[in-house]
This record gives C-alpha cells, sequence and structure tokens, in this order.
C-alpha cells in the first residue's frame, strides 16, 4: 500500500509542471513583461515536466514499445520538416530571392529603371493619394524600393491628411507624385482601367534626377514627318522624346541658314524632297563642331546628302529591303523587314533577340573612313530569308542574281568620329616655340567652338601634335589618338533607312520605339541616363479559328472523340467476354 500510495504521489507530484508553465506564461502575458519571475515559473515547469515524462516512461517501459519508436521517428520527421521550413522563411526574409518566369518578364523592372534607381544622388518618394492600394501597383513601387533604399512610397487618404494632399495640389484619387528635396512632380493618376506604369515612372524620376534639358530640333520644309498628329506623322516619337525630358523644335534651315548653338541633336525624319547644298553645309559644319545627327531616309527619295554621308562612309543603296521571314508574323508583306539581330552598341544593347520592324525600307553600305567608327545596328536574316530587290514596280518579288543584293543586309548604322581638339598659338600651349599659322590654316584648325555642344568634356588646350599640324614649318602630321587627357569632341552620326518604323501606331510596336529613343539619347551624349522602356505585354496565345474550324472542333469534341472511347470500350468488353 505504501509503494502504491508512493507512486500516486509522484503521479500528482508531476502535474504541478503544467501548472507552473501556465502561471509563468500567465503573469508575463499579463505583465507584459517578461522579467525574472516568470521565466523562473516556466523553467520549473519545464523541468517538473520533463522529469515527469522520463519517470512515466521509465515505469511502463514506454520507449521500447513499437507504437513509441514509430511515433519518435513521425515525430522528428515532423520537427525536421518544421525546421527546414524555419529556415528557409528565415532565408527568404533576410535574402530576398524572386524569380519571374513569364515569357515576358511582367513582374522585373526594366534594367533601365534598375540601374537609374541603384544610383540615385538623393532620397525619393513616391505619393499614392489613394484609399485603395492596389496590389498591382504595390508590387511595382517595391520593386523600385528593392534597388535602393534612398526609394521610399507611401499611400495617403486625401481625406485623413487634407494638409498633405493641399501641398501637393490633390484635385482627385489616384493621383501619384513624385517628390526629391523640394521638387515634385506628377507621374499619373490611377484608377480601375489604367494602372500605376513603370515607363512613366522611371521617366519622370530621370527628370526629376537631372537638371539638364537637352533641346533637339527636327528638320522641316523638305516634306519630312509631320510632328503634330496625323497621317504618317511621328506625334507619339515626340510625346516619347518629352517624356525623357528632351525639348522638342522645328528646324527650318531655309530660313536660319545654320544650326542653332544649343542644339543637342539634329533629326532629319523621312525627307520627299532634297536639302538645298548650303543645307547641307549647315548640316555638315553642324557636324563638324561637334554636332549629333540622326538620319532616317526612306526608299525612293534623294536628300541630297550623299556629300555628307560620304564623309563618314556611308552610302544610301536606292534598292528595297525584302524579308520573307516575318511575313506570315508581321502581317505587312516581304517590304517590312522584321529584324532580330542587333549589333554591339548602348542603343541596341538590351534588344537581345527582340522584334523590330521597317515597313519600305532601304539597305546601307558601310565602308571603312579613318577617324569614323562604324557599328552596324539593324542586320536583316541571311539569304534567302532576306535581299535587296531593284525592281520596285513589280508585284512580285523574286531574287534576280545579276541585279539584287543577297542578305543580310545593314538598315540601320552607328557612327563617331573625334573632332580635332581647339588649338590656340599662344606660346604656353606648346613646348618648343613654333610659327604663327597662316590665316587661312588657322581657320581651318581652330573652328569656332560652340557654347550648346553637349560633350560633357571642355576642349582642352592644344597639343604639340595639333600645333605642328598647323605650322607650315612642321613636317607633315602622322596621325596619333587623342590622349585621354586632352579628350577631343566627339561627333555622333545614326543612319537609318526607314522613318516609317517610328511613326505613330508603329512607333509603339514591339521594339520600334526603342530604336528611336535609345538613338537619340545615346545622340544626345548623356551616356549616364538610362535609354527607353518599353510596354511589358504578354504574348497573345489566343487562337483565332474561322467558323469551319470551329464547327469542326465542337463536333470532334462533342461527338468524335466519345464514339472513340465508346468503341474502344465495346472492343475491350467483347474480348473479356
Amino acid at each position: 500500500m505504501k509503494i502504491v500510495a508512493k507512486k500516486k504521489l509522484w503521479k500528482y507530484l508531476f502535474w504541478l509542471g503544467p501548472f507552473l508553465i501556465t502561471v509563468g506564461l500567465t503573469v508575463g502575458l499579463v505583465s507584459e513583461q517578461w522579467g525574472l519571475i516568470p521565466l523562473v515559473f516556466l523553467i520549473a515547469g519545464i523541468v517538473i515536466s520533463g522529469l515527469g515524462i522520463i519517470w512515466q516512461s521509465y515505469q511502463s517501459n514506454w520507449w521500447n514499445r513499437r507504437s513509441t519508436q514509430a511515433g519518435t521517428n513521425a515525430l522528428v520527421a515532423t520537427l525536421a520538416v518544421l525546421a527546414i521550413l524555419g529556415l528557409i522563411n528565415f532565408l527568404g526574409t533576410r535574402y530576398h530571392l524572386r524569380a519571374d518566369l513569364t515569357e515576358a518578364q511582367l513582374f522585373t523592372l526594366a534594367p533601365q529603371s534598375r540601374e537609374l534607381v541603384s544610383v540615385l544622388p538623393q532620397p525619393v518618394k513616391v505619393w499614392v493619394f489613394d484609399i485603395n492600394q492596389n496590389p498591382q501597383d504595390r508590387e511595382l513601387l517595391e520593386n523600385y524600393q528593392r534597388q535602393s533604399s534612398k526609394f521610399k512610397y507611401e499611400y495617403i487618404d486625401p481625406q485623413a491628411r487634407p494638409g498633405l494632399a493641399e501641398k501637393f495640389g490633390v484635385k482627385d484619387y489616384g493621383e501619384v507624385y513624385l517628390e526629391s528635396g523640394d521638387k515634385r512632380q506628377l507621374v499619373q493618376t490611377v484608377n480601375e482601367n489604367e494602372r500605376l506604369s513603370e515607363i512613366r515612372l522611371t521617366s519622370r524620376l530621370q527628370q526629376l534626377t537631372n537638371s539638364t534639358t537637352a533641346k533637339v530640333y527636327l528638320l522641316q520644309g523638305h516634306g519630312e514627318r509631320q510632328l503634330s498628329a496625323g497621317k504618317g506623322a511621328i506625334s507619339q516619337a515626340v510625346q516619347g522624346l518629352g517624356d525623357k525630358n528632351f525639348t522638342t523644335l522645328p528646324l527650318n534651315l531655309g530660313e536660319t541658314s545654320k544650326v542653332p548653338q544649343d542644339a543637342t541633336v539634329v533629326i532629319v525624319a523621312g525627307p520627299k524632297r532634297g536639302l538645298f547644298e548650303g543645307e547641307v553645309k549647315a548640316l555638315q559644319e553642324y557636324l563638324n563642331r561637334g554636332g549629333n545627327l540622326l538620319l532616317m531616309i526612306d526608299p525612293n527619295t534623294d536628300p541630297k546628302l550623299n556629300s555628307l554621308l560620304q564623309e563618314w562612309g556611308v552610302r544610301l543603296d536606292n534598292r528595297l529591303a525584302v524579308d520573307i521571314s516575318g511575313e506570315s508574323v508581321v502581317g505587312l508583306g516581304p517590304a517590312a523587314p522584321l529584324v532580330t539581330e542587333y549589333g554591339k552598341h548602348p542603343i541596341t544593347k538590351d534588344f537581345g533577340n527582340g522584334n523590330s520592324f521597317y515597313p519600305v525600307s532601304r539597305p546601307l553600305e558601310i565602308t571603312s573612313v579613318p577617324g569614323v567608327q562604324a557599328t552596324p545596328l539593324l542586320r536583316t536574316k541571311p539569304y534567302p530569308s532576306s535581299w535587296a530587290e531593284s525592281d520596285l514596280q513589280s508585284e512580285k518579288l523574286e531574287f534576280n542574281a545579276d541585279k539584287d543584293l543577297k542578305g543580310p543586309l545593314t538598315l540601320g548604322v552607328a557612327l563617331t568620329r573625334k573632332q580635332t581638339p581647339k588649338s590656340t598659338s599662344t606660346p604656353q600651349a606648346s613646348p618648343t616655340p613654333s610659327p604663327l599659322p597662316s590665316p587661312t590654316t588657322q581657320s581651318k584648325t581652330n573652328p569656332t567652338p560652340s557654347p550648346s555642344t553637349k560633350t560633357p568634356q571642355a576642349l582642352p588646350l592644344p597639343s604639340p601634335t595639333t600645333q605642328s599640324k598647323a605650322s607650315p614649318a612642321s613636317p607633315a602630321p602622322t596621325p596619333s589618338p587623342t590622349p585621354s587627357s586632352q579628350t577631343a569632341a566627339e561627333s555622333r552620326l545614326v543612319v537609318l533607312g526607314n522613318s516609317n518604323f517610328a511613326t505613330d501606331g508603329l512607333f509603339q510596336q514591339q521594339l520600334n520605339g526603342d530604336v528611336f529613343l535609345n538613338s537619340v539619347t545615346w545622340l544626345s551624349q548623356q551616356d549616364q541616363q538610362p535609354l527607353s522602356i518599353r510596354p511589358k505585354e504578354p504574348k497573345n496565345r489566343r487562337i483565332t479559328l474561322t467558323t469551319t474550324q470551329a464547327n469542326l472542333l465542337i463536333l470532334s469534341s462533342l461527338l468524335l472523340l466519345p464514339l472513340i472511347g465508346f468503341a474502344i470500350a465495346v472492343i475491350i468488353w467483347w474480348k473479356r467476354r
């Protein structure tokens, strides 16, 4: 009896463990302070409960049971799984890793956006004045915030904080503002039909952080593309330039006879008539003083720019670029070459194998010219997929080995040319004295500098090589590379054998807009700025069926396939019978 009573006493004593654990938890939760007293109760309760479990298992030989071993294995496996899941969640919280498996990378920021946000010079904050927090918009803002600690965002209810709403001038729900220092700018107004746009947010972010405004002049007076909305106009391209903080202005060289000094880039978009000789010389002088020019020349036109292009080693081919590889995809016929191969150049560095197409294009012929570096930008597929067609009157385009040119064809090229640094005849600039150059020589070697040339480097003092070139007593100069400490002004030229790709409607298709905007951005010599960003759209996977095909699909799925299944079932039943 004493032994039984002793066992019962120990059994009741071990119930003190759960009681002490309960007391410790209660004291800690009620006081919200996990000090010494609740910890003592908890530790004592855990120790007593543990001893009780060990004593009970020893008395009942619990550990040697098969059910105990199976249960222990299951418990250990469960704890291991929970530990692994907890470790995964811990690593996921501390080290953010996401995988975007969509084909068009719909949930990943464009490289241009990541590059811009990662090098923000000062803190930037996005204010969304809306009571509803759209998950898609929040995800986009989170993606931006992951790139830099200087990027923040906040949702604000205009009714709850009217003072802040009045400070930004909020007029309606859904307005999104960007703030950096004392600068504020409206990004867009979001609603159910229009979500926050990465393109607009990055463009406004670039405008807010960049204090310089480059001027882009578009040549007019020769049948060039219309700048305002209309048939065959490039109003969307002009709007895209405005979104990238460019100021666009028309230019008529027949009236001014000289490219303005503040011109960062001059664009000649699809002239139908030839330029006057004086206008061509004005463009040549502009390039000679470090200017930047974009030429988009269509077939069957003669803009009279051969003398200018010859200096750069470019010749306009009068034939028509034909590409039959993308005829069924693009749907514009063989005269709209589909380009998926791009040169290694800042303009096209992020294109990959993306698509761009150029309805009615002319090929370009590139020859090497000393001092000019040329990089083909757009290349068609090799023959027999593409060729240059000489017979432009025939409706049936066929390759003629005698007249036509086999692909691949070059439809666009980017060129650079270093300009001679400014030289003066001051004795301090030369280590050895030399006679002053004649006026004729001096005017040739000392072009008048343009204060608006958008070259990040200042024109250096003349080097000995430059001065010996101007001195009649010196021997014939030997070309030598310009030292990095005396960087010369650089002229840039982009020639495209097409202007249709940038017209309204086609500008927003595939990579067409990127080609135009990236070309202008590179020409502006503001290479530290990100290039263009195009909207990401999911691939259209819908199948378009004719009425006959739809009826055939219905009959096959509702009648033919069930009959086949029924026939197989009957055959199997007959064989097993």
